[in-house]
Parts: C-alpha cells; structure tokens; sequence
C-alpha cells in the first residue's frame, strides 16, 4: 500500500481543523500518516525544547531515541539546516543515530509554526532500502505546513 497523499491531506485538514496544539496535531499527524504507508515503519516527531536540542514527541512504531540533539543524525541535519533531509542509506549517513537497528532509509522534515519558528522534526523511518522520494517530501511539506499553521 502506497500513500495518496490527496486524500491524505484532506483527512488530516478535517480531523485537524481549528486545533492549535503542538502536541495535539503531532499526535494526529503521527497516527495518520504511520498508517497510510507500508513503506512507513516509524513515523513521530521530535521536539524543539531547548536551544539546540530534540526531544522526542508523539509517535507510531517501536521506542525512539529519547533526545537528540541538533549537532548529530538526520533529525538533528534537518532542525540545524531548516532542510528536508532524503537518506536512502542511513548507514552511508555520516554521524547516523541507530535508534532501531531495523531502519535503513529515512526522511526527516523541520517542521515550523505559523510564525515560521521551527518547533520540531518529523521523523520517517523505513526498514526498507531508498524508500523515499521527492514526492513524498514535496507532499509531507505541504501536508505539515497546513497542519501546523495555527501553532502559535
């Protein structure tokens, strides 16, 4: 099963409508986008909660590493740049955190307020090789932005 990330936003703009809570719309974004996607074998966020660190949110999937922080592994390149990090080989990922050993590609996007303030990462592991592309970036983005724009 593939995601269609059409109806997908659709689902995630009506069961978030009107929400402004943080923790809340990452709990929702979480469970939704874990489950629309085979390929999707952890799917969470991790948080801004002091200067220079991530600790970890509301996710799907097996334990996470518990804080993270901007200085190390593709969570913490994604806070740090403010860029989508695509890593279709987490081993070839210089400074890689192995939070669960099973994971072998991984998109990480910043995630940012309606003020444009980064609040966090979110986080997409896959036990499978290269498992990620573009469009799956370019549609997550928009999908977050939406979600997250009335988080003050």
């Amino acid at each position: 099963m593939q995601v269609d990330y059409p109806t997908l936003a659709k689902t995630l703009a009506a069961l978030t409508s009107g929400e402004a809570d943080a923790v809340a719309l990452m709990a929702t974004v979480a469970c939704e986008v874990h489950h629309a996607d085979d390929r999707f074998d952890w799917t969470g966020f991790y948080r801004v909660t002091a200067p220079e660190m991530l600790k970890i949110g509301p996710y799907q999937g097996g334990h996470g590493c518990l804080v993270i922080p901007f200085s190390r592994g593709v969570c913490g390149a994604a806070a740090r740049t403010g860029e989508v990090q695509l890593v279709p080989d987490v081993e070839a990922f210089s400074g890689h955190i192995a939070c669960a050993t099973s994971t072998r590609s991984e998109l990480v996007l910043p995630v940012f307020n309606g003020s444009g303030m980064l609040i966090g990462v979110f986080d997409i592991d896959s036990d499978q090789p290269d498992a990620f592309n573009s469009r799956d970036a370019d549609a997550l983005t928009a999908i977050l932005k939406d979600c997250f724009a009335a988080v003050k």
